[in-house]
C-alpha cells in the first residue's frame, strides 16, 4: 500500500471540513433527531442518483454493506447522545480522537497494514491533539454522559471504518461501494425516527428540508472521499488524519456556539497540525 500522496492528503482534509460542518450542524439545531434523520436521508438521496451509473456490488460485498448499515444506526443514536449531553467541543474531538487509535491498532491486525514509524508518531500527535481539545473545560461530574455516549461512538466509529475500508477494497470500485452504501443506509434511521415521531419529522422536514439536505450532501461527500482516499493509502493514516475536522470543530464550537477555551483549542490544534507534517514526511 502506497503512502499518502498531496491530492489524497488534501481531499481528506476538504472531507474533514465538510464533516465537521454537517455535525456543527446536527448540534446547532432545535431537535438533533429530527435534524440527522434529514441529513441521512438527504444523504441517500444525494448518492440514489447514480445508482444506474455504478454496477451492482459483487455478492462478496454485501455482507459489508449490510454490517455497515448496522453499525452505522448505533453510530447515529450515540451521536445525538453525545450532542444532547454536551458541548461539540467536548464530545465531537473524544468520539473522532479515540477511534483513530483503535482503528489503527485493528488495521494492523485485521488489514495487516503495518505503517511506518513516522506514521505512527503523526497518528499519536493528531490524536493527543484531539483529545487536549475534547478535555478543555472537562469536568466528569457535568460532562459523564456526554463523555460516555463519545467514548462508545469512538467504539462504533472505529468499527464502521475497518468494515468499510475492508469493503471499500472488496469491492474494486470505490463509487459503487459508497453509492449504494449511502443510498441504503439512508433508510433504517430515518424510518425508526419517523416512526417515533411522525408529525414532527413532517413539521421538521417541512420547515427545515434545504439544511437537512445540505447536511446530507456534506456528510455524503465527506465519507465518499475517505472511502477513496483507503483504497489509496494506508487505513491508520487516513483514519488519523480525517480526525483534523476537530480543528474545524473546536472553531465553530469556541466562536460561533460561544463554548469557550479557545486558547487550549488552538494549542490542541497545533499538535494535530503537528501529526498531519509526521505524516506527510
Amino acid at each position: 500500500m502506497p503512502d499518502l500522496s498531496l491530492g489524497v492528503t488534501l481531499a481528506v482534509l476538504a472531507a474533514a471540513a465538510a464533516h465537521a460542518t454537517w455535525n456543527a450542524m446536527i448540534k446547532s439545531s432545535r431537535d438533533a433527531r429530527l435534524d440527522l434523520a434529514l441529513v441521512v436521508f438527504f444523504s441517500g438521496a444525494a448518492t440514489a442518483p447514480f445508482l444506474s451509473f455504478v454496477a451492482p456490488p459483487a455478492p462478496a460485498v454485501w455482507p459489508y454493506i449490510a454490517a455497515s448499515i448496522v453499525i452505522h444506526i448505533a453510530y447515529y443514536v450515540a451521536l445525538v447522545g453525545a450532542y444532547r449531553a454536551g458541548d461539540l467541543s467536548h464530545g465531537y474531538p473524544l468520539m473522532r480522537g479515540i477511534a483513530p487509535l483503535i482503528t489503527s491498532l485493528c488495521a494492523v491486525a485485521w488489514l495487516g497494514e503495518a505503517p511506518r514509524p513516522l506514521v505512527w508518531v503523526g497518528i499519536a500527535l493528531i490524536c493527543g491533539g484531539v483529545l487536549s481539545l475534547g478535555l478543555a473545560g472537562f469536568h466528569w461530574r457535568e460532562s459523564r454522559a456526554s463523555t460516555t455516549w463519545a467514548l462508545t461512538n469512538a467504539l462504533i466509529i472505529a468499527a464502521y471504518t475497518l468494515v468499510d475500508a475492508a469493503g471499500v477494497r472488496a469491492a474494486g470500485k470505490v463509487e459503487s461501494y459508497v453509492v449504494w452504501l449511502f443510498t441504503l443506509d439512508a433508510l433504517p434511521f430515518s424510518l425508526l425516527i419517523f416512526s417515533i415521531k411522525q408529525k414532527e419529522l413532517i413539521a421538521y422536514t417541512r420547515q427545515f428540508w434545504l439544511r437537512g439536505l445540505v447536511g446530507g450532501v456534506l456528510s455524503a461527500a465527506a465519507y465518499g472521499v475517505v472511502l477513496w482516499a483507503m483504497a489509496r493509502a494506508p487505513v491508520a493514516a487516513v483514519a488519523a488524519l480525517r480526525e483534523t475536522s476537530v480543528i474545524f470543530a473546536a472553531l465553530i464550537g469556541a466562536w460561533l456556539l460561544k463554548e469557550g477555551h479557545i486558547a487550549r483549542r488552538v494549542a490542541g490544534a497545533i499538535i494535530v497540525a503537528a501529526g498531519v507534517v509526521a505524516l506527510k514526511i
